[in-house]
């Protein structure tokens, strides 16, 4: 678990972060129909709005027997999940829907649902609301055993143009199909490099299985992860959020879909991830990220989790000398063999200019950001970039910085961070 100074508190969320959210931007993102409108306007794919019910005459006047496929019913300004009327399918019956429990409910009562909406009984103040019907999630496959009931989620946290922590939400019996943590959900750390399922947590307790399934929560597979992050940091940048979470479901047929915004996400993620958010943040926090697929990269690099299951075989811990050959990647996809230093003193890689620039590696879309480092000769901006190398045929994928080492034994130097497979004998150079 991470270290306490790791964790970030609500305090500290609120002082440092949600301050970075404008005014217009939280209304964006407290109304789900104003967040409909933000994501329509810049493609970002949503469940498809099927009516907004704005007064009684719009409920009384709706053709509800027209709703013949999956649908939901919400109001515009809830939150914690409540006032959500989740409808499987109709029934041969007109009139008649079965609700993903297996219960019915019949028209009247989906209008008095509506009426509650209005009348605010699920806004944040309980002042009057809007109520509106989307169509209903079809569950991916890869979730139906992990699930009860209702649809998975999964939560990014993204600041600065990059994700940052994920958690996937699987509903359980507790939570009545919910994919609310707080009614009894479960809540997976995921790897934001991988999509895969690293620790759980449910109801504040760190847990190693699933409740109801027997299933692990460690090495289950996202679908679609890449562009589950591009669509977080599109929803940033199209809402101005600063400090932003962004839930998205995955549609069986439709992929990948904005289900809701959050100007203040909760803090229980951590728990999930075992990791604290503080590091990450301040990791980032000075980047200029100038497009999501350069926040990808950083994120998958920065924050890999090192974990075994049986996704990953666990090997054993290969032993390397201080200067080794290695194979870098060039921008053509062709291997060069280089000398590199092993260096558990240095954090990360660092990459000779020269070597670089051969490689045709410092091209303008190849540098994801400039860093400014402080040595003994004083301060110097290096640009980073990511870049592949083989270490004794394991592949390693890193942010490495552009520095002067042509003086030096070895063009690369690989630090600490890229070293956990490996045991550095300083008797073997």
């Amino acid at each position: 678990m991470a270290k306490l100074h790791h964790i970030l508190g609500m305090n500290a969320r609120n002082l440092h972060y949600l301050n970075l959210n404008s005014h217009k931007s939280r209304e964006i993102a407290d109304s789900k129909l104003l967040t409909k409108k933000v994501l329509k306007k810049y493609n970002i794919p949503h469940p498809r709005l099927i009516k907004t019910l704005r007064t009684f005459n719009d409920i009384r006047n709706f053709n509800w027997i027209s709703l013949n496929d999956g649908f939901v019913v919400k109001p515009s300004e809830g939150y914690g999940g409540e006032g959500i009327l989740v409808i499987k399918k109709a029934t041969d019956q007109p009139g008649k829907w079965m609700l993903m429990n297996g219960k019915f409910v019949n028209e009247e009562d989906l209008k008095l649902h509506a009426m509650d909406i209005i009348e605010g009984s699920y806004s944040r103040n309980r002042s009057p609301d809007q109520a509106f019907i989307e169509q209903r999630v079809k569950i991916h496959p890869k979730f139906g055993k992990y699930a009860h009931q209702g649809t998975p989620d999964i939560r990014i946290i993204v600041y600065n143009s990059v994700p940052v922590m994920a958690e996937l939400r699987l509903p359980t019996k507790e939570s009545n199909g919910k994919a609310n943590l707080h009614q009894g959900a479960v809540g997976l750390g995921v790897d934001m490099a991988t999509g895969i399922t690293t620790h759980g947590v449910h109801f504040d307790s760190i847990i190693t299985h699933i409740p109801g399934t027997g299933k692990k929560v460690n090495g289950l597979i996202i679908p679609c992860w890449t562009q589950i992050l591009k669509i977080a940091i599109d929803c940033q940048r199209a809402t101005d959020l600063g400090y932003i979470g962004v839930d998205v479901v995955i549609d069986e047929e439709k992929g990948p879909l904005v289900l809701e915004l959050n100007d203040q996400p909760g803090l229980q993620i951590q728990i999930a991830n075992q990791a604290g958010l503080v590091d990450r943040l301040r990791r980032i926090e000075e980047l200029d990220i100038r497009d999501s697929h350069k926040g990808i990269q950083i994120a998958e690099v920065l924050f890999a989790e090192n974990f075994s299951d049986k996704v990953k075989v666990e090997r054993g811990r290969k032993i390397v000398g201080i200067f080794e050959k290695i194979q870098i990647k060039d921008s053509n996809n062709n291997k060069h063999d280089v000398i590199a230093k092993m260096d558990t003193g240095a954090y990360s890689v660092s990459v000779d200019r020269n070597l670089a620039q051969e490689l045709g590696l410092l091209s303008k879309g190849n540098i994801l950001y400039e860093e400014i480092f402080q040595s003994s000769l004083g301060k110097e901006t290096r640009p980073v970039i990511e870049v592949e190398l083989w270490l004794q045929r394991q592949k390693i994928k890193a942010l490495a910085n552009i520095s002067n080492r042509g003086h030096l034994r070895s063009q690369v130097l690989i630090g600490r961070k890229y070293l956990q497979d490996f045991m550095v004998d300083p008797s073997r150079v």
